[in-house]
């Protein structure tokens, strides 16, 4: 594998994009969130109720295991893209994460569809949400890595495409096999072999000369944070980023109890109802997510299209608050899905626009990372308080939720305006 590896080049100075980069770059984010994300959106949930004494204690439980293995997402995800950033390796400075993790990971999906206890659940998908965002942090450093800033968008456009591929996939996984030990293997078996197929065709740097600056304690806790005040375009973009992700992802987090609690539905009947509104978003979003990647190359902006996002998840979550049946529920989502598309068409490239430093660009990639993640961890702890105060105000426990998700997706699509260094 020694002759896939490239001594690093200067910063900012990208050589030939080799031809398979953009198809299994998009590949491994493909395996990585068909591991990682049907756990969040369906398996999960199920998983807790077969094990839970009363069904009235799923929703706290899986705020709580989601919530905390959130935690370590967004602690891993920076971290281990510093120490990419720094890897001396003969495979490169971001293989041997991407490989370690996939293993990691992999190992953990199994022991919690084996688990019967919330504990054991909880401590093994901290593990795999450390191991998945190593992988992620480490192969999404490569854009930077690899691809010329004007040749950003089409890329992130594509790669956008992976989340909701993913989810889609794995929910047709999980709707295929009713034992929990396979619904989180199995795709875990298939997103890891993606990953695979990446780190043997990648054409990785590698660093030659060991970096100058130490790692200690300064350097492990400056792996989480930057300057706003010095960066503010950075401070913008990772707020813009965080609030629309909450109304994109952190809100889906009880779509299986949504759906049983609104609709009446059983276990089967939503799985297969999450399949068709992931078919449906999946759908909007490849319209919307490669052209407004392209688009916004030619047009040399990415700031509209994150407005335009965020617009149109608002709509999206209104009709989901207050969707009278599951069809309209599954229109809503194809609403949500190519507001999505249109928002990861353009997140990746105006991130890497926006870096601090061109030579810590994996450690600045999973600080903004923690924007994804982080939805994921405050959505689900703050879940049974915002159920609550839409069942006291009589508006709905549901319905209040999704509405909050809108409120916050609409800041987002204002905010995305303070950023004054991409157009």
């Amino acid at each position: 594998m020694s002759e896939s590896v490239l001594i690093d080049a200067p910063a900012n100075t990208p050589h030939t994009l080799p031809k398979s980069f953009m198809p299994t770059l998009a590949l491994a984010n493909l395996g990585i969130f068909l591991a990682l994300l049907p756990p969040v959106m369906a398996s999960m949930a199920f998983k807790i109720s077969h094990i839970v004494a009363d069904p009235k204690d799923a929703p706290g439980a899986l705020g709580l295991v989601l919530g905390v293995g959130a935690l370590f997402a967004l602690i891993a995800n920076p971290l281990f893209g510093r120490l990419s950033d720094r890897t001396m390796s003969k495979f490169g400075k971001r293989r041997p994460w991407i490989l370690g993790g996939v293993v990691v990971g992999l190992a953990s999906l199994a022991v919690i569809g084996a688990a019967t206890s919330i504990w054991v659940i909880m401590a093994a998908w901290c593990v795999a949400q450390t191991a998945f965002n190593a992988v992620l942090a480490a192969t999404n450093a490569t854009v930077p890595d690899q691809v010329p800033a004007e040749r950003r968008g089409a890329i992130s456009g594509i790669v956008g495409m992976a989340t909701p591929v993913g989810i889609l996939g794995g929910v047709a996984l999980v709707n295929v096999f009713a034992g929990d030990v396979e619904r989180f293997v199995i795709p875990g078996l298939i997103g890891a072999a993606l990953v695979v197929l990446f780190v043997l065709t990648l054409k990785d740097r590698r660093l030659e000369t060991p970096p100058t600056e130490p790692f200690g304690l300064k350097q492990f806790f400056g792996s989480f944070v930057f300057n706003p005040a010095k960066h503010p375009d950075f401070g913008w973009t990772w707020l813009t980023k965080f609030l629309v992700m909450f109304g994109y992802a952190g809100v889906g987090t009880y779509m299986p109890y949504y759906l049983a609690n609104n609709f009446h539905l059983g276990e089967q009947e939503i799985t297969g109802t999450l399949l068709m509104t992931n078919l449906a978003s999946v759908g909007a979003m490849m319209i919307s997510g490669p052209i407004g990647g392209i688009i916004s190359d030619k047009v040399g902006k990415r700031r509209p299209f994150v407005a335009l996002a965020g617009v149109i998840l608002v709509i999206g979550l209104v009709m989901t608050a207050f969707a009278p049946s599951v069809p309209m529920v599954i229109l809503a989502q194809a609403i949500l899905g190519f507001g999505g598309g249109a928002f990861f068409s353009v997140d990746l490239a105006l991130a890497t626009q926006v870096l601090p430093d061109p030579d810590d660009t994996a450690k600045d990639l999973g600080v903004l990372n923690i924007a994804n993640a982080l939805p994921q961890s405050l959505a689900p702890a703050m879940g049974p308080a915002i159920l609550a105060i839409g069942a006291a105000t009589g508006i709905g426990q549901y319905q209040f939720w999704y509405l909050f998700g809108a409120a916050v997706s609409l800041a987002g699509a204002v905010l995305v305006y303070r950023i004054k260094g991409v157009k």
